[in-house]
């Protein structure tokens, strides 16, 4: 591993003194071929990928110690910032698509027209919806398109219904990273870079312009989140990111990452400005459970409706925040975030996280925590 001075030559020179952008995994894929003894090498990491999690080398700490340097770098973490920010290189491929034909299904995601209104559902009803490799791309992809979409104004967000026997038939919101393929080695520490830096951010941020600081100019629509029957561990981070929360009356919010071993995405950032410090102390420490109708869950969700009722619900917000146009909704955005977190705040925090989670990904503690917690040595891929 080498020094941040090291760290910030590197990406000097891999994005031309920060004149060209470079995504994460592209950045370190490129920095292990010119720089290898910052960075592991892409066979390295292969061979690293084959192993179950407790078995694994400890190769990707190398990836948290350069990101985390580069991120902690106001210059070169700010344009790292952008560059997750910008639409994903595969989205082109797909917006003529869409455009024309109003509804796409990708890995993890589907997205269609209704109105006024793209729909995106976040799809893996095996495991509940749960976040994985196979759901991170198609998952940002879909962002984009619905950001994208010139004939829509906002976005609404929604889980699949579930296929697990436990809750087959019914729709649930999400249950965080799939803990079954973390075990198993099959999730990679960038996973979670890109996943914070990337579609998360940019339900927060929108999409960035290549010749413009995103806190200046983006492509923004206000999101609306529809939560029915949980929004675990990843999918309760997704909620402090969204700009309307409906949630079923019988629906709860959990943070369980500590239990987990790793930490829970920006939600160390984003949760005590809605809940205060305390109670997010307790979620994300004690893994104390907010069910969204009580006081505390209403600081995170703006309105509680009936599970029956939630699709009439969602029509009634969309035809609300629709009907006098949305015009100032870009500015407004804008204005919030300049006061609550500005993208400054965002890469100061994502610095640290950068490195402390790459740390967490590769602790033992890790894996005696989803013995002991997830029952996770007996559990099927």
């Amino acid at each position: 591993m080498g020094t941040a001075t090291e760290a910030l030559a590197a990406y000097d020179q891999l994005t031309e003194r920060r004149s060209r952008f470079l995504r994460i995994d592209t950045l370190c894929e490129r920095g292990a071929d010119a720089f290898p003894d910052l960075l592991p090498s892409r066979k390295a990491l292969e061979s690293e990928a084959r192993r179950a999690q407790r078995d694994k080398q400890g190769l990707e700490r190398a990836q948290g110690v350069f990101l985390g340097d580069v991120l902690a770098d106001p210059a070169a973490g700010a344009h790292l910032c952008h560059a997750m920010l910008l639409p994903h290189p595969r989205s082109a491929a797909y917006r003529a698509q869409f455009e024309k034909e109003g509804k796409i299904q990708l890995a993890g995601a589907r997205l269609e027209r209704r109105g006024k209104a793209s729909l995106l559902t976040m799809s893996n009803p095996r495991f509940l919806n749960a976040e994985d490799e196979t759901t991170l791309e198609g998952m940002e992809i879909a962002v984009d398109l619905a950001l994208l979409d010139p004939q829509t104004e906002v976005c609404v967000l929604r889980g699949d219904v579930a296929t697990h026997p436990k809750y087959a038939g019914r729709r649930l919101f999400g249950a965080g990273i799939n803990l079954t393929h973390l075990y198993q080695g099959k999730i990679r520490y960038l996973w979670y870079l890109v996943r914070d830096l990337g579609f998360v951010n940019k339900l927060y941020r929108g999409l960035a312009l290549p010749d413009a600081s995103p806190e200046v100019r983006s492509i923004e629509k206000l999101w609306i989140a529809a939560v029915e029957g949980f929004a675990i561990g990843g999918h309760c981070q997704i909620l402090l990111t969204m700009d309307y929360t409906l949630a079923a009356e019988d629906a709860y919010l959990t943070l369980p990452a500590r239990k987990e071993g790793i930490v829970p995405g920006a939600a160390n950032l984003r949760l005590p400005r809605f809940v205060g410090d305390r109670i997010a102390r307790q979620a994300i420490l004690a893994e104390r459970r907010i069910d969204c109708a009580t006081p505390e869950g209403r600081m995170i969700c703006d309105e509680i409706v009936p599970a029956a009722d939630m699709d009439s619900a969602i029509a009634r917000i969309v035809e609300r925040l629709t009907s006098s146009g949305v015009v100032s909704a870009a500015g407004n955005r804008r204005a919030l975030r300049a006061g609550e977190e500005p993208l400054e705040a965002f890469r100061r925090y994502m610095g640290v996280y950068a490195r402390e989670q790459a740390y967490c990904h590769l602790s033992p503690a890790l894996i005696a925590n989803l013995e002991k917690n997830w029952n996770a040595a007996t559990r099927r891929a």
